[in-house]
C-alpha cells in the first residue's frame, strides 16, 4: 500500500475521507496499521472545531490499537510488529521541566492525539514512542481501545484517592467513564455508589459492581451518600458542573471530590462545606505510557472490558454523531479491519 484512509474534520463536524501517502516515520516515531479507535467525548475538542485553528485538517481519536509497522531512527525498545496501543497523551519530551522532574503527563511539548496531531480515525497513525503502551498477549484490539483513555481515566483516578479498604466510592455518571469506574471501584475492593439519572439504570449499576443506587432525580446525591455515612470519595464523570455542585455535601470528613468529566460550565461549591470536614476538590488527567500498561494488566487480570458498539472506520462520522448523543451503550469503537 502506498496510500491509507483517514476522516479529516474542520471548523464543526465537518468531516471528510481522504487518502494520504504513507510515509516513513520521522526520528523518535513509528508507524502504526491501525487495528482499532475508540471514540471518546473528548473528540470533540477536535470535531466541534473547538482547536485554536479549526480550520486546519485533524484527524480525530485518541484510544488506538495497531500493529507497529515501521520504525524511526532513535527508536530503541520497540520494533515491527508489535502491537501497541496510543492514548490521549502522545508521548513525553523527556527535556521540559516537568519531565525532569518526573511530572510526565504535564510534560508541556505532548502531543495531544486527534487533538494537536492526527490520531486513530485512520488506517495509519504515526506515534512519538515515548507515547506507546504495549499490550498485554491475549487482549483483543476492541476491548483494549477504550481501556486506553477512559479505563486509564478511572484506573488513575482512583489510584489519587486516599480511601481506606472497603471505603466507600461514589461513582457519578453511568456513561463512557462511569460504567468503567463502578468495575474498577469494585475490583479494588470499595464499596461502590452509583449516582446518575433514572430508575432505569439501578439494575445495570448493580450488575457492574455497584453496591448502592442514588437517582438524582428524585433525591439529593450529597443527602443520600450522607444517610451511606458519607463518601470517602466521589469521582465525577459527567460532562456537566452544575451536576457536580451538591456533591461536596456528601463527602465524609477528609474526603476527597475527583473530577474527569470535561466541561465548559463552571461547578459551584460553599466554602464552609470545603472547610468544615476538611474536604477536597482535584482533577486528573489520564496518564502515562507505563500507567496505563499498569492499567491494561489490572483490567485483564481482573476480568474488565468495557461495553462496546462497533462500526466500521468508513462509518466514523456516524459514529462520532452516535456517541455525541448519549445513545452509545457505552463506547463506540471503530473497527478499521472491517
Amino acid at each position: 500500500m502506498s496510500t491509507y484512509r483517514a476522516f479529516e474534520v474542520t471548523e464543526s463536524r465537518q468531516f471528510r475521507l481522504v487518502e494520504r501517502e504513507i510515509r516513513e516515520p520521522e526520528p523518535g516515531q513509528v508507524r502504526l496499521r491501525v487495528e482499532a479507535c475508540g471514540v471518546c467525548h473528548s473528540d470533540a475538542v477536535a470535531a466541534e472545531g473547538w482547536r485554536a485553528d479549526p480550520g486546519t485538517p485533524i484527524v480525530p481519536g485518541h484510544e488506538i490499537v495497531g500493529v507497529i509497522d515501521a520504525v524511526g531512527a532513535g527508536v530503541w525498545g520497540w520494533q515491527v510488529g508489535d502491537r501497541v496501543g496510543v492514548g490521549f497523551l502522545g508521548g513525553q519530551c523527556g527535556h521540559c521541566e516537568s519531565c525532569r522532574r518526573g511530572d510526565f503527563v504535564n510534560c508541556s511539548d505532548q502531543p495531544q492525539t486527534g487533538t494537536t496531531v492526527d490520531g486513530g480515525y485512520a488506517e495509519v497513525v504515526y506515534v512519538r514512542s515515548s507515547g506507546l503502551v504495549g499490550l498485554p498477549k491475549g487482549l483483543g484490539a476492541l476491548a483494549a481501545a477504550p481501556l486506553l483513555c477512559a479505563g486509564l481515566t478511572m484506573y488513575r483516578a482512583l489510584g489519587r484517592l486516599s480511601v481506606r479498604p472497603g471505603g466507600l466510592v461514589a461513582i457519578q455518571g453511568i456513561g463512557g467513564l462511569g460504567h468503567l469506574g463502578l468495575r474498577y471501584a469494585a475490583h479494588l475492593g470499595h464499596r461502590v455508589a452509583a449516582i446518575a439519572r433514572g430508575e432505569g439504570k439501578a439494575e445495570l449499576a448493580r450488575h457492574l459492581g455497584a453496591d448502592h443506587y442514588i437517582d438524582s432525580t428524585v433525591e439529593d446525591p450529597g443527602q443520600a451518600l450522607r444517610a451511606l455515612g458519607g463518601a470517602d470519595a466521589i469521582i465525577a464523570t459527567a460532562s456537566s458542573g452544575a451536576s457536580m455542585n451538591g456533591l461536596v455535601t456528601g463527602l465524609a470528613p477528609q474526603g476527597q471530590l475527583m473530577v474527569v468529566g470535561a466541561t465548559a460550565d463552571p461547578m459551584t461549591v460553599a466554602t464552609t462545606d470545603l472547610i468544615f470536614g476538611t474536604r477536597s476538590i482535584g482533577g486528573t488527567l489520564t496518564g502515562t505510557s507505563i500507567e496505563n500498561e499498569d492499567n491494561l494488566a489490572f483490567a485483564q487480570r481482573q476480568g474488565i472490558q468495557p461495553l462496546i458498539e462497533v462500526m466500521p472506520l468508513w462509518e466514523a462520522p456516524a459514529a462520532y454523531t452516535r456517541m455525541m448523543s448519549g445513545q452509545a451503550r457505552f463506547r463506540v469503537v471503530l473497527d478499521t479491519t472491517a
